[in-house]
């Protein structure tokens, strides 16, 4: 017979209750939101350790690093201070999905956080079309074991500075060190080790190949007839600068190419994080008050605990208005699971307006199918394209601002009302495509047979130019890893 009491009655966590109540939330998830997932590992961590973890961009067995010990500083000075909490938990996209819980945690709490990550963020990670496509949950946390290993040889071998040296570079260039369009998928951590001494020599036979010929003089058509052929061989223009910097330098040594592909490997894996942020928590959120009021439901929560437990909630979907002193954009985690609430209703319950807007949803019944498919098949701009509702742009009172460089103030351009459903929608949408949001730098020409000058190039969108100490940073990391001058040029998209 099915255990049908209450999971806990107290606020203070045993792993005897955590296992139970893991159970509980399991069945729930599994059966009736009918989730699927990676095997949880779940595990309960000190204020240290979240801060540790913190550091460390949130993932284990991370490589040194001194920006990590400043990020330590910093978080752990506000915390003792009582400016800042910690998170309740930090989830990894792995297989098994690692869950750090922390132990300061009421039991309350505890449920909550492992149905919001060990189940939410857990779903998500496994179905999303981004994870599945550039993240390695199978075997990032090999790979990460492998590069603090090679990091640490290195450091013995060639001292902490010089590597300190590449790696400040490396993490300077991260934003510019990914592929936005589909690659091969990167080799396992053992097929990593494996080739790892071809890989040394393959890499000097191509820049060899490439240098080869500089020195000798050509006719002109000859030389254009060269040039073009290794702009074809380069893939130019090149999106990861990154790759390009580790393949085709004249000056990096092989164990300076790998700690960049180490760093632009970790940049990818983080990559759709960057692109579901409000799908992603928006995911994680419903899960857990949807799992959690079911438990209520049945009797397996008492009236105490979801009284925590929705005080909890309310919490984090807190939006401070636009003219609050403390607000700093549009919480992901709010207008998340205000449109996934939303789409539950337009499946259930939806109105006129709903059927005009979501013909193809609108009173279907089956909002678990909708919700996991678009958990499957979005990411942030498209889920807002596409699911926005006016219901929830009134809820939420949003509204367009329209900043025009050549005035000094800024415009209202669209409200919650019948005009200016669509403008809101697609500037919500703009402003959540990292695409359109992020500098946008690619290698477009390497002058081999001239001045050796690698030509970035930058393109601009809305007009928005690079500021200019990020610009002149930009371009001293690149020097150092190139070896020879370096030039940015920014136009404009048309």
């Amino acid at each position: 017979m099915a255990d049908t009491g209450l999971l806990f009655d107290q606020s203070d966590w045993s792993f005897d209750l955590l296992r139970r109540t893991h159970d509980a939330i399991e069945a729930v998830a599994l059966q009736d939101l009918e989730l699927e997932i990676y095997p949880n590992q779940i595990e309960i961590i000190s204020a240290e350790q979240m801060l540790d973890a913190y550091s460390a961009i949130g993932m284990p067995l991370m490589y040194g690093h001194w920006s990590f010990g400043k990020h330590f500083i910093h978080h752990e000075r506000h915390y003792s201070a009582g400016h800042s909490a910690l998170a309740y938990e930090i989830v990894i996209n792995s297989n098994p999905c690692v869950s750090y819980c922390l132990e300061e945690n009421t039991m309350p709490m505890q449920a909550l956080v492992m149905a919001h990550a060990a189940f939410g963020h857990n779903h998500f990670f496994r179905n999303n079309h981004l994870f599945r496509q550039w993240t390695d949950a199978e075997n990032i946390l090999d790979y990460l074991a492998y590069a603090r290993a090679y990091i640490r040889r290195c450091e013995d071998q060639h001292g902490p500075a010089e590597v300190e040296r590449i790696l400040d570079a490396a993490h300077a260039l991260m934003s510019c060190g990914v592929f936005r369009h589909r690659r091969p998928p990167a080799p396992t951590p053992r097929e990593q080790e494996e080739r790892a001494r071809r890989r040394e020599a393959e890499r000097e036979r191509e820049v060899h190949y490439i240098w080869s010929g500089l020195d000798r003089a050509q006719p002109g058509s000859e030389a254009e007839s060269q040039m073009q052929e290794r702009k074809r061989e380069m893939h130019l223009p090149e999106e990861n600068l990154l790759y390009f910097l580790e393949r085709f330098s004249p000056v990096l040594q092989n164990w300076q190419r790998e700690v960049l592909a180490i760093t632009r490997h970790i940049a990818q894996y983080f990559y759709p994080q960057r692109q579901t942020k409000i799908m992603n928590e928006g995911c994680a959120t419903f899960v857990h008050y949807h799992i959690m009021h079911r438990l209520h439901e049945t009797g397996r929560i008492g009236d105490g605990a979801m009284l925590e437990v929705l005080a909890n909630h309310t919490n984090v979907l807190t939006q401070p208005a636009f003219d609050a002193p403390h607000f700093s954009g549009l919480n992901p985690y709010a207008i998340g699971f205000a449109m996934m609430r939303d789409i539950q209703r337009i499946c259930t319950d939806p109105t006129g307006e709903d059927r005009e807007w979501f013909p193809y949803v609108a009173g279907c019944g089956d909002w678990r199918g909708v919700l996991k498919d678009a958990w499957s098949a979005y990411r942030d701009e498209s889920f807002i394209q596409q699911f926005l509702s006016p219901r929830v742009i009134r809820d939420l009172r949003l509204f367009a601002l329209t900043d025009d460089e050549n005035q000094n103030w800024y415009r209202v351009s669209a409200i919650h009302d019948a005009a200016g459903y669509h403008r809101v929608r697609d500037t919500l949408q703009r402003a959540n495509d990292p695409a359109l949001n992020e500098p946008v730098i690619q290698v477009a020409d390497v002058d081999l047979l001239g001045d050796r000058v690698l030509h970035l190039e930058h393109r601009m969108f809305d007009g928005v130019p690079l500021d200019d100490g990020n610009r002149r940073k930009t371009l001293e990391h690149c020097r150092r890893l190139w070896g020879y001058d370096v030039r940015l040029t920014s136009q404009r998209e048309t």
